[in-house]
């Protein structure tokens, strides 16, 4: 599919990195001021979670609906109705005074997201559909993406210690009004790809509130055992909307949330797979990494900061890596590969003892794990849309995103259960550092799970013909 008229494939670039670079940041920035947080607002040590699961999980379950407004509405339309509702809850975040409120915000943040993520995905899809353009483009995409979700760790750290722990609510709210001047001015206000049916409204809500369900009953299990009346009842009912939600989109008169038989396409079915596994994994390691940081080592929250920007720099590494890779290597085989290194990463991170430290510890594993991770990013989501047709990149976009969410979400859910078990009542430094020893253990079982599914599901595929391969001498702006 052509670039729509008038856009300006540089700029555009310019544009959607910038609003990934904010999504994924928010999605870690809170990490290392969770501590200070649950002082100031009164979080439990279970409640604090949702912080990030609210988050996670508006954005993942509504990333479909998002998806499917940007096909239907237009690319442009719907990124900034995102960036205007991102920003005004960043800033209502910022000024909360109890636990609901702060959880309320990070809520409407996800939704905000999830028009933002799928819409600025599409339109990178759709202005570089193929060749050596395409490569470069998910490159940097990749790039700003990972620097994004581990420098917000660093970020979150500074400003917690230095300013405050409000700040990691602020700091989105002028990073959102950029992102808006900058894609009023750099995307074409192109038609919409799609004016079908009205998008299914109802599919969303049963989608959005059956994950929620499922993680709450999940995350109260500290409380309430397996057995139990009350969490058999809480998973029941989340199965049900679960499976309501598939019935609607199967039955629905109006434009379902997303084609079931895509899910026929290996491709797509095989990287949201992979994806899902791989958010499970990853969400937990950074929360767990950064509590046992300051918790266990007793960092505060500026050197603990500091501490994650090894992980930073790897992630961006293994991102560019990938993209120089990607001329020579398939993308499954990328995948294979960075899944095996993060999982080492994580297998050498679950050896963490309550008397270590950052460089025996911390450092090792991060860079491991970074590189490898950021091997990933790029190669899931070009063959996560690939031969999906042009009207529903919006969707796919928005399925993948929403893929890695709800395995975010439902990974910190079951992992930080399961920590918080082995931790049991007595709570010190010893064991809490059995507690994150073990969810970073478990982390790295997911990751060979997202392993063999990529050997299993992906279909081999072939690197770029030579005639696709990049000229490096000419810059991607030059060709705007």
């Amino acid at each position: 599919m052509p670039a729509e008229p008038g856009a300006r494939p540089g700029l555009t670039l310019a544009a959607v990195a910038v609003v990934q670079f904010m999504v994924s940041l928010d999605l870690s920035v809170v990490n290392v001021g969770l501590p200070q947080i649950a002082a100031g607002l009164g979080f439990s040590a279970v409640g604090l979670t949702w912080v990030i699961h609210a988050y996670a999980l508006t954005f993942g379950g509504l990333l479909l609906l998002g998806g499917k407004a940007a096909d239907r509405y237009g690319r442009k339309p719907v990124l900034l109705l995102g960036l205007t509702l991102f920003g005004l809850a960043s800033l209502a975040g910022g000024f909360a005074q109890e636990p609901g409120q702060l959880v309320a915000a990070r809520a409407a943040q996800g939704i905000g997201a999830a028009a933002l993520a799928p819409a600025a995905l599409a339109l990178l899809t759709t202005t570089f559909p193929a060749g050596k353009e395409r490569v470069r483009a998910f490159g940097i995409w990749s790039a700003t993406n990972a620097a994004g979700g581990a420098l917000g760790v660093l970020i979150g750290g500074l400003l917690t210690e230095y300013a405050g722990w409000r700040w990691v609510m602020f700091v989105s709210v002028p990073m959102a009004a950029c992102a808006l001047a900058l894609t009023w001015r750099a995307v074409a206000a192109g038609p919409p790809a799609v004016r079908a049916a009205r998008p299914d409204v109802l599919g969303a809500v049963l989608a959005t509130a059956g994950m929620m369900l499922l993680v709450f009953g999940i995350v109260r299990t500290d409380r309430y055992a397996w057995s139990s009346p009350v969490t058999v009842a809480t998973l029941a009912v989340a199965a049900v909307l679960l499976a309501a939600f598939i019935l609607v989109e199967r039955t629905t008169a109006r434009e379902p949330l997303i084609r079931l038989g895509l899910f026929a396409n290996r491709s797509v079915a095989g990287a949201n797979a992979y994806n899902l596994l791989v958010g499970a994994a990853m969400a937990a390691a950074f929360y767990f990494a950064s509590l046992y940081l300051q918790r266990v080592l007793g960092t505060g929250p500026a050197l603990t900061g500091v501490e994650f920007l090894p992980f930073a720099l790897g992630v961006v590494a293994g991102s560019v890596l990938a993209v120089k890779l990607g001329y020579r290597l398939a993308p499954r085989t990328l995948l294979v590969i960075g899944g095996l290194l993060t999982a080492a990463g994580f297998a050498w991170f679950g050896m963490i003892s309550p008397d270590g430290a950052f460089v025996t510890d911390v450092l090792g594993p991060s860079i491991v794990a970074s590189v490898g991770f950021g091997l990933c990013l790029g190669p899931v989501v070009s063959i996560a849309t690939v031969g999906v047709a042009a009207h529903e990149t919006g969707t796919a976009s928005g399925l993948l995103n929403s893929s890695r969410q709800i395995g975010a979400s439902l990974g910190l859910a079951a992992l930080g259960t399961v920590a918080h078990n082995r931790t049991g009542q007595a709570v010190t430094p010893e064991t809490l550092n059995d507690g994150y020893a073990l969810g970073l253990s478990l982390g790295a079982v997911l990751l060979l799970g997202a392993v063999l599914i990529a050997l299993t599901v992906l279909r081999p595929t072939s690197p770029p013909t030579r005639a696709e391969q990049p000229d490096d001498r000419v810059p991607l702006s030059a060709r705007d």
